[in-house]
């Protein structure tokens, strides 16, 4: 059986975010653990998350590392000694060595690709947290997911991602087919180009584990099988 370490995006909200996946996985006989960071705290930022990461694997080898959105800034700062056994990054920003959350914007085009996805869908370019996040979640998850949501601070937002190189492990892209966010022909390309992985498609917008657990969770122990290359 696996250990599942489950990094949150912006705001840090682990609990209620991962809670459908983590009992899926859990139900099959994985450890799941998602993990809270002080994402609204503007005195905490990228390398004490990667810390609180760090504590919450403690003397675990061999562990499943999973983040989303933001949370792909701080996958890439956790772990050594062979902490980490493989990597998922489910509708995340994948960052370059020392790039910080503000510059990937921009570097990676993910405004142009959204609103390019929003014409061609005939939606607005103006956010709406409903229309942008909340569109695929299931009304009666609605609720709890705002309730436990946490407003997120700027200081991540403006901080390199310190690393020299990808982890020398199996590193695997998961896309919501429906990402309003950051659309999923933008994250394909953007896994290839910086990765050199080919993402695989899933259910559900960028709340993908809220709308769809069951198929991110699948999708998760599935990548178990890859052989560890």
């Amino acid at each position: 059986m696996a250990t599942f370490i489950l990094i949150p995006g912006a705001g840090g909200a682990a609990e209620v975010y991962w809670r459908e996946v983590a009992a899926e996985l859990a139900a099959h006989g994985h450890t799941a653990i998602p993990v809270e960071l002080p994402g609204d705290d503007p005195e905490w930022g990228l390398p004490e998350y990667a810390a609180i990461v760090d504590e919450a694997i403690g003397g675990r080898r061999g562990v499943v590392l999973v983040a989303q959105s933001l949370g792909g800034f701080t996958a890439p700062m956790v772990g050594g000694d062979g902490a980490v056994g493989r990597i998922v990054l489910l509708n995340a920003m994948i960052p370059l060595p020392g790039e910080t959350p503000s510059q990937w914007s921009e570097a990676t085009g993910s405004g142009e690709a959204r609103r390019a996805a929003n014409a061609a869908a005939g939606r607005s370019d103006e956010f709406d947290l409903v229309e942008t996040f909340l569109h695929d979640v299931p009304e009666y998850r609605r609720a709890e997911m705002i309730a436990g949501d946490r407003e997120p601070a700027a200081t991540p937002f403006g901080q390199p991602c310190t690393f020299d190189a990808w982890p020398a492990v199996p590193v695997h892209v998961m896309v919501g087919a429906d990402d309003r966010l950051f659309p999923a022909d933008f994250q394909v390309r953007l896994a290839r180009e910086r990765l050199g992985v080919e993402a695989d498609l899933v259910p559900g917008g960028h709340l993908a584990a809220k709308s769809h657990p069951v198929e991110v969770a699948g999708q998760l122990m599935a990548y178990l099988a890859v052989p560890d290359v």
